[in-house]
């Protein structure tokens, strides 16, 4: 059974350790279809610090679990002191398991780009190396699809003022991190860099998406 899945206009747009830009994402006019399922699909983003990204989908209703890792790399069983090096060629990442019946591929993808700036190469904000670049790795055609779509989109409307320099690469080995990252921001609020960069983008978001968070 098919599905119709759209985008919805997102209203905001704030990254890591950055100032805000009042950002309107476009919607696709002709929506892609993508099969409907009925068990859980797992999405992978690469959008800088993956504290700030799993803390983001970590709120939204329909994800069942978001773990933080590395992808896209060459080295075996990757470790953070090798990534932060960023000689690995590893992203930091998130692997998100959600529920497509309560949250679309396409609302994971409209706040991705929604919470991160699209058009900083290998950087957000003062986090700076290859390990922070902006990557979505898909895990089926439909999810390469629309992200290729989204992004043509936002290319030709110029959403954000400067060329998006997000990758599409097919998911490769996924590697969890270590354990202290994970749940990081929920275990660990009052700790600087949590509260100054990732406690206002968790503020904007209940804000914003009011109705796509948990109760």
């Amino acid at each position: 059974m098919k599905k119709i899945v759209g985008l919805v206009l997102a209203l905001f747009s704030f990254s890591c350790q950055s100032k805000d830009k009042a950002v309107v994402l476009p919607q696709i006019k002709e929506p892609i279809k993508m099969n409907q399922k009925d068990t859980m699909e797992v999405a992978t983003f690469a959008g800088g610090c993956f504290w700030c990204t799993e803390a983001v989908f970590l709120e939204l209703n329909g994800v069942k679990s978001v773990v933080s890792g590395y992808i896209g790399g060459k080295t075996v069983n990757p470790t953070y002191a090798e990534i932060c090096k960023g000689d690995t060629g590893h992203a930091e990442a998130i692997a998100i398991t959600f529920d497509p019946q309560k949250i679309s591929y396409g609302t994971l993808l409209e706040i991705f780009f929604a919470t991160h700036d699209p058009t900083t190469l290998n950087q957000q904000g003062n986090d700076i190396g290859t390990q922070y670049r902006s990557e979505i790795f898909y895990h089926n055609e439909d999810q390469k699809q629309l992200s290729q779509a989204y992004i043509n989109l936002m290319t030709q409307e110029n959403t954000f003022g400067s060329p998006i320099v997000t990758k599409i690469s097919p998911a490769s080995k996924f590697y969890e991190a270590e354990a202290y990252h994970q749940n990081y921001y929920n275990q660990n609020k009052t700790q600087g860099y949590c509260s100054y960069v990732i406690t206002p983008k968790i503020e904007k978001l209940k804000k914003r998406y009011k109705e796509k968070l948990k109760k």
